[in-house]
């Protein structure tokens, strides 16, 4: 549960950071203004406050199970750090190359997808790796909503056992194991991208 709850988040969070981001650096002061003010709200104010105001606020305009309003929740609050993860990206790239690109006769649109946002996403998959980490432990969270992920079988646990300390360290270790695992294959994957990188300059 706690794997499937990450994973939707996320995936759902990189497509509202990838809007996010673009609107961030468009020139059209509506859209940057949108972006500012939901990056702003949502890196200002505490998680477990947003989890609750959003989870009340989607079951009111549409019935839907803890579990995937929960989801949707935890991917607006991850969507404004990674929008900005993916903004630090694309404005890394040489303005130069999206020069060149114009000059061969691409548009900006296509000059974006094939030489900009590949370079841009190679730079972001290190701190994207810390925020889907970081994913994977705010997704405890969603137990208050009474979604059976890890803490939340750990609250029902030890309030049948009466063993916390237990029952609590046990959920932490699984945690533990989940962070190693997602951490070792963050590092694979961004050490697979400079070996590649490395290729290309050669």
């Amino acid at each position: 549960m706690t794997l499937k709850l990450t994973t939707i988040s996320l995936l759902l969070a990189m497509v509202i950071g990838l809007v996010i981001a673009f609107c961030k650096i468009s020139n059209n002061r509506i859209l940057f203004g949108i972006a500012q003010l939901y990056i702003t709200v949502i890196r200002g104010t505490p998680l477990i406050v947003q989890l609750m105001f959003l989870y009340f606020g989607i079951i009111k305009l549409v019935v839907l199970p803890a579990f995937w309003a929960g989801a949707l929740a935890l991917a607006i609050h991850a969507g404004a750090y990674i929008a900005e993860i993916f903004r630090g990206a694309i404005q890394s790239v040489n303005p130069g190359q999206m020069e060149a690109a114009s000059s061969l006769g691409m548009s900006k649109t296509l000059a974006m997808r094939r030489i900009i946002m590949p370079q841009a996403f190679k730079r972001a998959v290190p701190p994207l790796g810390n925020q889907f980490i970081i994913g994977l432990k705010d997704s405890s969270l969603v137990a208050y909503l009474g979604v059976p992920e890890i803490y939340g079988t750990a609250l029902t646990e030890q309030a049948a056992n009466y063993m916390p300390l237990e029952t609590y360290l046990v959920a932490g270790m699984y945690y533990l194991v989940l962070v190693i695992i997602f951490t070792y294959l963050a590092n694979k994957l961004e050490l697979k991208l400079d070996v590649e990188k490395g290729e290309e300059v050669s």
